[in-house]
């Protein structure tokens, strides 16, 4: 799982406001850290949400000029989003789940294939975490704060807890922590 969040824990402003995870400024360092993460080698899990803002970019023109290698990757990638009431799932590499969420990523985590990322997606996050079906956490906390949004681990009713397993700090105030449960 891969996420950013502020610095008083919203993976998500107000309507789904997500600007803020951009405006940290330049920092090759970080960009050289997202064209890693988005270099391939995963299957993308998506909910309805996520997935469709993630189609509205990545596949055109502006973000090929924007972020050259971070679009290619996104597009190569296969995808699976999950969603009830999607109908169609058009963007490249692209498949459409609407059955169960936990059962399905139980069935993917048993075959053989590339390891899976959930990228954004915060309702799937914490159904998944709660079914403890996601093995490694990345969370970016960036040097902003809200006051008010979602919460990545929203309808979690117990406790989870997690193990640090490393953290990095960028030039422009983001802070990697990696997580283990």
């Amino acid at each position: 799982m891969f996420n950013q969040i502020t610095l008083d824990g919203y993976f998500s402003g107000k309507n789904g406001d997500f600007s803020w995870a951009h405006a940290a400024g330049d920092d090759a360092e970080w960009k050289e850290f997202v064209e890693g993460n988005a270099s391939g080698g995963a299957v993308l899990l998506f909910g309805r949400v996520t997935y469709q803002l993630m189609a509205s970019y990545w596949p055109t023109p502006m973000a090929a000029a924007n972020d050259p290698v971070v679009a290619s990757g996104m597009n190569a990638m296969p995808k699976v989003v999950f969603s009830r009431t999607l109908k169609d799932a058009s963007w490249s590499n692209t498949r459409l789940v609407t059955g169960d969420l936990a059962a399905e990523v139980r069935r993917m985590k048993q075959a053989p294939g590339a390891d899976m990322a959930i990228l954004g997606s915060g309702s799937i996050v914490a159904q998944l975490a709660e079914a403890g079906l996601i093995d490694h956490y990345q969370l970016v906390v960036n040097p902003v704060a809200l006051g008010s949004g979602r919460t990545l681990f929203e309808g979690v009713t117990r406790p989870l807890n997690f193990r640090l397993t490393s953290s990095r700090a960028f030039r422009n105030g983001k802070v990697l922590l990696e997580y283990e449960r």
